[in-house]
């Protein structure tokens, strides 16, 4: 057991964020690439994909409710880690269709278990008060973890092909593992980490509701329809900027792509450190409009801005959605469920909501650009947040009870 301390396993938590970051998405995109090299065709790398995303759709709400029960969330991660960086692995060994479609299953499921085990962790560790500020914490780690792993991922791939990448990955799992075994586990409360009251014995805690209200809750079905609706318009825009990018003006596809990625992911950092601030003193209520407001101005730039330099505004802009969202999602989860014993699958399922929304993007955006042209896709990208903005807006009017989770922690209704 750690003798780690209290501090030192924070510490060890950010370190855990980081290194997550690289291992949560397996190969990546960096997969496709390699599939390819061994002749797979576009279709079949498709499948592939699509399989994996499915398998991570319908495990990450039971995952959520392991997460929930297991007093075990340090060793959930760490076995996740090992079978996403054994899934991987395999690639490389085994060169069928049914060797790489089980491997990227194997990995999707792994990685469902992820982020509900961690976020139990963090509100067992910081508590509803203490929460804003840790996931700031933590989303600004997690984000300089992909922009280092990406920058280090292409370079040690440039020179030693994709199993130079399995390698980085590797490693960043060993790290993982390493810092989930420096956080003391007597610095997480068990009770806290669900959404129960905070208490010294398991034999304290209130026992948990009822795990079926959580789909008749109308606070966290508002909040999944919203996030349906702004991932359906977000998800698809980067690829489609690329691909627009390189058919109208001729840029360097790759550069241009890795470029994308590293300013999002800068500008994420800030914003998720600024939006851990507004949380505290406003509530994550101001997080989810601004977030909101800036998909689809991004969208319009996009759409009306014919130019290879719409990607500075476009992507800074996607840096402060993605930013703002990654604290205000788990952060308004654990509000609204907070005494229900189930936060960690809520999370689950309205991350499964979110997934269906980012998976059916791309056939959204692509209708568009396909029939009509690239500006109209970005247009239409741009209106489906707009909608979530109205589900947002009209769910904080007609529900008191869920107005009252989106200001800073203590006001609003009681917990």
């Amino acid at each position: 057991m750690s003798n780690t301390s209290k501090q030192g396993s924070l510490i060890f938590l950010s370190l855990l964020c980081f290194a997550l970051a690289d291992v949560r998405d397996g190969l990546g995109p960096f997969l496709g690439v390699y599939l390819q090299e061994q002749n797979w065709t576009p279709d079949e790398i498709g499948f592939v994909m699509t399989a994996g995303g499915l398998a991570e759709l319908f495990c990450i709400t039971p995952l959520g409710a392991l997460a929930d029960h297991t007093r075990h969330k340090r060793r959930l991660i760490a076995a996740s880690v090992c079978l996403i960086v054994a899934g991987c692995g395999l690639v490389f060994v085994q060169s069928g269709a049914a060797a790489a479609g089980f491997s990227r299953i194997l990995q999707s499921i792994a990685a469902a278990a992820i982020a509900p085990a961690l976020t139990g962790i963090t509100l067992g560790m910081v508590g509803q008060k203490g929460l804003p500020a840790r996931l700031g914490r933590n989303e600004a780690w997690s984000h300089a973890g992909n922009a280092s792993t990406a920058v280090l991922g292409g370079t040690v791939g440039y020179f030693f092909g994709i199993p130079g990448v399995f390698f980085v990955m590797a490693v960043m799992g060993a790290l993982a593992v390493f810092s989930l075994a420096r956080i003391n586990p007597d610095h997480i409360d068990y009770a806290a980490a669900r959404g129960l009251e905070p208490s010294d014995s398991p034999s304290r805690e209130r026992p948990a509701r009822n795990f079926r209200l959580l789909f008749v809750d109308k606070g966290l079905l508002a909040v999944a329809v919203t996030l349906f609706f702004f991932h359906l318009g977000n998800a698809a825009l980067l690829p489609l900027l690329g691909q627009s990018a390189v058919a109208r003006f001729s840029v360097n596809g790759a550069a241009y792509t890795a470029g994308t990625v590293v300013l999002a992911q800068a500008t994420m950092i800030g914003m998720a450190l600024w939006g851990a601030k507004v949380a505290q003193k406003k509530g994550y209520g101001w997080l989810f409009l601004l977030a909101l407001l800036a998909l689809p101005i991004r969208g319009c730039i996009a759409g009306l801005w014919e130019s290879p330099w719409n990607i500075i505004p476009v992507q800074m802009l996607d840096g402060v959605g993605a930013g703002l969202l990654g604290v205000a999602t788990p952060g308004i989860v654990a509000r609204l469920l907070q005494g229900s014993g189930h936060i960690n699958m809520g999370l689950g399922m309205v991350l499964t909501v979110q997934g269906v929304g980012a998976s059916l993007s791309n056939t959204y955006g692509g209708l568009f650009a396909h029939h009509v042209s690239y500006s109209a896709a970005f247009l239409a990208l741009a209106a489906a947040p707009c909608v979530g903005l109205a589900v947002f807006i009209a769910a904080t009017r007609l529900l008191p009870s869920f107005a009252g989770t989106l200001k800073p922690t203590g006001a609003g209704r009681s917990e």
